[in-house]
């Protein structure tokens, strides 16, 4: 079956990888993923798969992990341990002499890679032990004896926040960031509700999650003639460069960094933690390459986490339904250390406050704490799914508080369509906008009166097994994390092969579909004979990574503007070697070659020019791509879920999702993208949730206490295409990587409270497990 894309006016078909065109274009096209053969047959070559000759009589290195959640550290005895067969040495802080390193976001906030006075969580490291074998290694961290004098673990962000004693002695308090130390206004309280008709308050609790990629965490080091070569999988290699150079004090020239394959990442990939930070050091301690990978177990509590995020909300306005006053206040949970989570509520969560609705005052304030649990960092929509999440609750209290429908209520508070940019009363500048138009489509595409009948029906007539449909609205932010733009590279080879060298890496996303579509567009060179180059810091120098959903309208458009200015310069040199006039040169895409127009039989190849240029240093364009100002994909979901109100169980029915990311480069990765977020997003609402004993031990911390979702617990996912380009990069594409866990969570979850409306529970906590449903039924029944 096709269907005719109206935005793009082609065929949405499937097509192969050579990417012949359909209406003059295989841009907006269904075309296979180029990724797909080799990871569905051989598959990816990751660090654990790695055979290099680099790496030949490489140890291997475990870490040693605190089994208490906070203490002093009285003493750390390795000597048992470094005695033991196949273990080549066992290293402190001390014996690699390691100093504090301060936290980027909070210098006051210091540690040093290897915990030496104070442990800060459960599996923080202390110790590395290097061995012949990964099993030796092993055994041998079970013999390294660590005396620790327990200090009072604090779980909770609260307790934290009111504590005296204090995870960093150094930054005088647990409160490590407020938005008001930035000179951002404190929340007025109740006063700024005074002329409101109705107020509802909320606390919601945005709960802790683990990434949990496939693949776990993995590097490898060699020294070769004084330089360090480093494999790593990550998300942003040229990123996590400097890190490397820092920690092991050279110079950028003496480093190179290369991701492989790299088996997900979802943000907690993006920098480099202590234990690959250290690999250099140890490498040279021992004369010897060092490999180290991550168990699961490991990572359950060592990879950094996601949300975990406490929000009160206050929202008033008319009887009529009018929002004219909103106050959030979001207390981030940053974990052991002030890393990437310190940042995400003031300068993600905030600026997104408002969300898709004209809510003339809004207050928000922000505050990070650190508590005795795994630190966290950036998970994918990173601070924006937890304001969605917030304002999407917000408003169905408000819409129950006053007997309307909630989507009626969405109705009369969304942002009119706008075409130019947009400031919200919390300041943040919108591109373009249609959030009516994606609601309506969402709405009409599940039958949202024929559900509300359903589900009065069930109610009339007592059944056991309730619907409840949840709606969201959103808009989010994409490209919003500097560099604003990215670097890309093309290079023709004399066989006619186009090699494209990108700043961003993939690890599930499809560039190399992507990135060759846009250079066989422009160029006219087939898919097949076009390879994406990434993850090399000699063959990438520089390059802003993936994540923030960036990789399209940074990465992409750069590989747009090189692929441009490569047709210009090869006009010119065709122009040249043909002994006429540049104007009267034209590119034939359908032949791949340049000739004068009208005369096509004489011509020049790319393979002609790179032969041409041979001498010249070949036929490569390199190019910076740069823009202003990200871009905010926007769109509405639809979840319908049915709950047995006696056990408490809930299935998820249906899921509709309306996501407009701007012009479609191919809906077949549009596709992907969405199914992956509203998966995840539905994990964290009814599943997923990290959690912590009193004494912070981790009771979660593998997949048989975890509750990673299935496909036996998802429906087939229905997706409705919708395009409203943005100005802001020359594609008109913004970002779709998060937008489908930032729509998804909240209409879930809305679902699950709106089953259980009439029996008068108004709000559920994520995840809506069926004991936690079960338990809100019961309390409200009582």
């Amino acid at each position: 079956m096709t269907k005719v894309h109206e935005d793009v006016g082609v065929a949405d078909v499937v097509i192969g990888n050579r990417g012949f065109r359909v209406g003059g274009s295989i841009l907006g096209n269904r075309v296979l993923r180029k990724e797909d053969p080799k990871f569905l047959t051989v598959g990816g070559t990751y660090v654990d798969d790695m055979v290099e000759p680099m790496l030949a009589g490489a140890v291997h290195a475990t870490y040693v992990r605190s089994q208490v959640a906070h203490g002093i550290i009285l003493s750390i005895d390795t000597s048992e341990a470094a005695a033991m067969p196949g273990v080549i040495g066992v290293y402190t802080a001390a014996d690699l002499e390691l100093g504090p390193a301060p936290a980027v976001f909070n210098p006051m906030v210091s540690r040093t890679l290897l915990a030496t006075e104070k442990v800060r969580y459960v599996g923080e490291c202390v110790a590395v032990v290097l061995s012949e074998t990964r099993g030796a290694g092993e055994d041998a961290v079970n013999a390294v004896i660590v005396d620790i004098d327990p200090l009072p673990a604090l779980v909770d962000v609260e307790a934290s926040m009111a504590s005296g004693t204090l995870i960093y002695e150094g930054a005088g308090s647990n409160v490590v960031f407020d938005t008001t130390a930035l000179g951002m206004p404190e929340n007025t309280g109740d006063d700024f509700f005074a002329g409101c008709e109705v107020t509802v308050k909320g606390r919601f609790l945005n709960q802790r999650v683990a990434p949990c990629p496939m693949e776990m965490r993995g590097s490898a080091v060699a020294w070769v003639d004084g330089r360090l070569h480093q494999w790593i999988s990550t998300q942003h290699a040229q990123g996590v460069k400097d890190a490397i150079v820092a920690t092991n004090e050279l110079t950028a020239a003496d480093v190179r960094i290369i991701a492989p394959d790299v088996g997900g990442g979802f943000g907690a990939k993006i920098g480099a933690y202590p234990e690959e930070l250290l690999l250099g050091r140890l490498a040279t301690k021992v004369g010897r390459p060092v490999v180290w990978r991550e168990t699961r177990s490991e990572s359950m509590v060592a990879l950094g986490h996601g949300r975990a995020q406490l929000q009160y909300i206050t929202i008033g306005g008319t009887k009529a339904g009018k929002v004219t006053h909103y106050q959030l206040h979001a207390i981030q949970d940053c974990g052991g250390f002030a890393d990437m989570g310190m940042i995400l509520a003031p300068f993600m969560t905030r600026p997104m406050s408002s969300g898709v609705y004209d809510i003339p005052n809004i207050e928000c304030r922000t505050t990070s704490v650190v508590t005795n649990t795994t630190p966290i960092v950036a998970y994918r929509g990173a601070g924006r799914p937890e304001a969605t999440a917030a304002i999407e609750r917000a408003m169905d209290l408000f819409a129950y508080e006053l007997g309307m429908d909630p989507a009626d209520v969405r109705r009369v508070n969304l942002i009119p369509k706008f075409l130019e940019p947009h400031t919200t009363s919390i300041g943040q500048t919108y591109d373009v906008g249609d959030f009516e138009v994606a609601m309506d489509k969402a709405l009409d595409a599940a039958g949202y009166e024929q559900l509300r009948a359903e589900q009065a029906a069930r109610r009339t007539s007592g059944d056991s097994k309730q619907i409840g449909i949840g709606v969201s609205v959103y808009v989010e932010i994409t490209g919003g994390i500097p560099p604003f733009g990215d670097d890309a590279k093309i290079e023709i080879l004399e066989d006619g092969r186009a090699i494209v060298y990108a700043g961003t890496s993939p690890h599930g996303q499809g560039h190399a579909t992507a990135f060759s579509m846009i250079t066989a567009e422009r160029t006219g060179i087939d898919m097949d004979k076009i390879e994406l180059v990434w993850g090399d810091t000699d063959l990438v120098p520089t390059g802003g990574g993936t994540m923030g959903s960036r990789s399209l309208q940074h990465g992409g458009a750069a590989v747009n503007q090189a692929a441009v200015e490569l047709v210009e310069q090869a006009t010119k040199l065709a122009a040249r070697l043909l002994e006429a006039d540049e104007a009267d040169v034209v590119l034939d895409k359908d032949l791949g070659a340049f000739h004068v127009a009208g005369t096509p039989a004489v011509g020049k190849t790319w393979a002609d020019l790179a032969i041409a240029m041979k001498a010249e240093g070949g036929l490569v364009q390199a190019t910076t791509f740069a823009t202003t100002s990200p871009t905010f994909p926007f769109g509405a979901h639809v979840a319908v879920v049915e709950i047995d109100t006696e056990t408490g169980q809930v299935k998820h029915l249906r899921h509709v999702a309306c996501d407009d990311a701007g012009r479609v480069l191919n809906p077949l990765l549009l596709d992907g993208q969405i199914h992956g977020g509203v998966a995840q997003g539905t994990a964290q609402a009814l599943l997923e949730e990290v959690r912590y004993d009193e004494d912070g031990n981790p009771i979660t911390s593998n997949l048989a206490d975890y509750a990673m979702i299935s496909a036996a617990e998802l429906p087939s996912f229905e997706v409705i295409h919708m395009e409203t380009p943005t100005p802001v990069n020359p594609l008109g594409a913004k970002g779709i990587g998060e937008s489908g866990t930032i729509g998804s969570t909240p209409a879930v979850q809305s679902a699950v409270v709106d089953a259980l409306r009439h029996l008068g529970v108004t709000h559920v906590d994520m995840p809506a497990t069926a004991e936690k449903v079960w338990r809100a039924i019961a309390s409200a029944t009582k």
